[in-house]
Order: C-alpha cells, then sequence, then structure tokens
C-alpha cells in the first residue's frame, strides 16, 4: 500500500501529489519535472489530514518509488526521522519571527542524502507578520532542492503573497462512511462503535479515532452535549461555563505537564545542573537562567492553546448540536452528528424556532472569535451560555 492510500476521502488530492512526485522524480534526473514546484500550500478544514497529505508527498518526494509506503525512506518519513526532513509544529500562540529565521537557515542547507529537503509547517497561519514576511523572502527564492510545505486551514488564513507564491492543495471534509471503514479496518473497531464515531466526529479523522477508542472522549463529549438541557437558569448558565473551562484547564495540564517537566530537565542538563566542575554553577545562574524563562513562557504559551483548543472542540460539538435541532425543525433528511441523542433534539425542536436555534449558532460562533481575540474564557463562555439559555437577549 502506497503513503497515498492512508488519505482518507482525499482521492483527487492524493492524484495530484503523484503526479508532483512523478515530476519531482523526473527533475532531479535532468528533466522538465513539470508539474513540480519548490512551495506547496495544503489546505482544509480541522480533521481533513492536512498534515497527512503534506507527509506523504515528502515521503513521495524521497522515495525512489515515489511514495511505495515500505521502503527505509518512506519508513522514516512516517516515524520523522528522515535527516533531509524537518517538521514545525507551533505549539504555542503564534510563531515569531527568530524562529522563523533560524528555520529558514536549517532549510538552506543541502539535502543529507541527495535528493530533497524538505520542510513541513504544520499550522503555518500561526506565524506572526514579521515572520511570514521573512518567510515569504525565503520561498521566493528557495535553494534548487528545498521544498516548502505549509499548512493551513484555508488560503485566506495565509498572506497573500505567500499563497500565491505555493501551488495549492485542497483537502475536504472525508466522508463519514470512509472514516468508519478506516477505524473498522486498521484499528479494529467494531463497526456500530466505528460508525458512531465517524458520525459523531463529523470526518474530523483524529477525533473520530479518538472517539472510537478512548472511553474518557466519549464522556466529555456527553458532558458538552448535556449541556443545552441544563440550562434552566442563570446560576446554572454560570456553573455550566465554569465546568466547561475547568474541563479545558485539567486536560491542557494533562497534555503539557509531562512535556514541561521533560523540557525543563533537559535544559538543566544542557547548562550543566548535576554536573561537578569549576565554574559550571556559575555557568547554569548566568546563561540558564534567561533560558529557562524563555522555555517557561513557551510552555506558558502551549498550555493556553491547548486550553483554547480544548475549549473549541466542545463548542464545535455545541455547534454539531444545533445544526441538528435545525435539521429536525425543518425535516431536513441528513446525516446527524449527535444521532445518539436524538430525544434532546426533538424535545428542543418543539420548544423552540429555527430563528432561536440560528441565535444560538451565532452565540456559539461569537464565542470563539472572543477566544480567539484574547477574551476571558471564563468570561466568553459565561455570555455564550447564558445566550444559549435567552438566545433572545
Amino acid at each position: 500500500m502506497g503513503v497515498f492510500d492512508d488519505l482518507v476521502g482525499q482521492e483527487r488530492a492524493a492524484v495530484t501529489l503523484r503526479r508532483a512526485a512523478a515530476a519531482g522524480a523526473e527533475l532531479l534526473a535532468g528533466g522538465p519535472g513539470t508539474g513540480m514546484t519548490h512551495s506547496w500550500l495544503f489546505t482544509g478544514p480541522p480533521g481533513s489530514g492536512r498534515e497527512e497529505a503534506a507527509r506523504a508527498f515528502a515521503a513521495a518526494l524521497f522515495c525512489p518509488d515515489q511514495g511505495c509506503g515500505h521502503c527505509d525512506m518512506c519508513h522514516q518519513v512516517a516515524v520523522g526521522s528522515h535527516p533531509d526532513l524537518e517538521i514545525v509544529r507551533p505549539q504555542g500562540l503564534s510563531y515569531g519571527i527568530k524562529d522563523t529565521r533560524q528555520l529558514i537557515l536549517r532549510a538552506a542547507g543541502a539535502p543529507t542524502l541527495g535528493r530533497w529537503r524538505v520542510v513541513l509547517f504544520e499550522d503555518a497561519d500561526r506565524a506572526t507578520e514579521g515572520a511570514s514576511n521573512a518567510l515569504l523572502k525565503a520561498i521566493e527564492e528557495p535553494p534548487p532542492k528545498t521544498v516548502w510545505l505549509l499548512c493551513a486551514p484555508s488560503p485566506d488564513d495565509m498572506m497573500i503573497t505567500i499563497r500565491s507564491r505555493c501551488r495549492l492543495v485542497t483537502l475536504v471534509t472525508p466522508p463519514a462512511a470512509a472514516v468508519a471503514h478506516v477505524l473498522a479496518t486498521r484499528e479494529n473497531v467494531p463497526p456500530v462503535m466505528a460508525e458512531f464515531a465517524a458520525r459523531a466526529a463529523q470526518g474530523h479523522i483524529e477525533r473520530a479515532r479518538r472517539l472510537a477508542l478512548d472511553e474518557e472522549t466519549r464522556k466529555r463529549r456527553e458532558a458538552v452535549l448535556s449541556i443545552p438541557g441544563s440550562l434552566t437558569g442563570v446560576g446554572e448558565c454560570v456553573a455550566a461555563a465554569e465546568r466547561l473551562v475547568k474541563t479545558a484547564e485539567d486536560e491542557a495540564a494533562a497534555v503539557t505537564s509531562v512535556l514541561n517537566e521533560s523540557e525543563i530537565t533537559e535544559l538543566r542538563k544542557i547548562y550543566g545542573e548535576g554536573s561537578s566542575g569549576k565554574g559550571l554553577n556559575r555557568g547554569l545562574i548566568r546563561g540558564g537562567a534567561g533560558a529557562l524563562k524563555e522555555l517557561e513562557d513557551r510552555q506558558k504559551s502551549r498550555a493556553t492553546r491547548t486550553k483554547r483548543d480544548v475549549i473549541d472542540a466542545a463548542l464545535l460539538d455545541l455547534v454539531a448540536f444545533y445544526r441538528d435541532v435545525l435539521a429536525v425543525q425543518f425535516g431536513a433528511h441528513v446525516e446527524l452528528a449527535t444521532e445518539d441523542r436524538r430525544a434532546d433534539l426533538e424535545g428542543l425542536a418543539r420548544a423552540s424556532t429555527p430563528e432561536d436555534t440560528l441565535r444560538r449558532i451565532d452565540a456559539i460562533m461569537n464565542c470563539r472569535e472572543r477566544l480567539a481575540a484574547n477574551v476571558n474564557p471564563q468570561m466568553a463562555v459565561e455570555a455564550m451560555t447564558i445566550s444559549l439559555h435567552r438566545p433572545r437577549l
């Protein structure tokens, strides 16, 4: 099975990337290489597999058979150990110009194994304006064997000057049936659970995998979907908001705490903590304090980003619930992401109007925008839950 066969529901993009990989091999052999370029932009909704598509393309560029899926080159890309592939994952709220300049210097080096040097930049839309301007210069005139693979939710999330210099690969939301098939065949998930997870995740492949395999993830989803029915008064709205934010904080802490500790331990080792010798402790005090402060700032930014991502995932589950309420109100014959809560959907559909439902959806989307604008999460979510309780206010 080739590397592009893993791209769920992305047949059109797979064809484009296969042809480009073949053109890349032709270019290395001295041919025209028509269809190959040094700058690519992978876009698509969350869960569509932007990074997976970019990684598959990187493997195809390195592989002598353009992505066979079983050679050493493909395996090294799959596990992230290929010496000529650099994967950038911004973990904080943004990716700054200092990090970008260092990245550009590394990308300018010659490939170790002689084919390509590939930079896979996940969440490239997090680059600051200064970082984007620096990146623009790098992708305008890249070294002959350097390839940039940028990933972002949509082309509009990137500077127009950057996206105009990249070849666009547009991914789509995979059909629920395709996601369910992958869960059943590759993860050995029972068919009923696979169908539930695929439908509930709305085509988000990784989210579907977590729903299918992790009971805690299913419990958190249940807690979120119980919010609409619990909003019987202002006090309940405030309590629901507090629970949602607290859950996000706990999950973010669980995700980042172990990583934070290992990073701090490694940094202290670099600056000589635990070693003996004249001047080592003094060097730790002089040089390590600034580095430690910088690391702690990055970790704080990462924790904030993780917390926001958790809250945003919960808000998207709420949007799916109210969208399904709207479908019931209009009698639309469509697949419901929250079919497992049919009684709640029908009860709310009878007790409200489509206009009420649309206003509730708007309240959730406004909350997402406020969180993106750095509004205090507790305040933003409280305003949302109160609007869900009284949509006309």
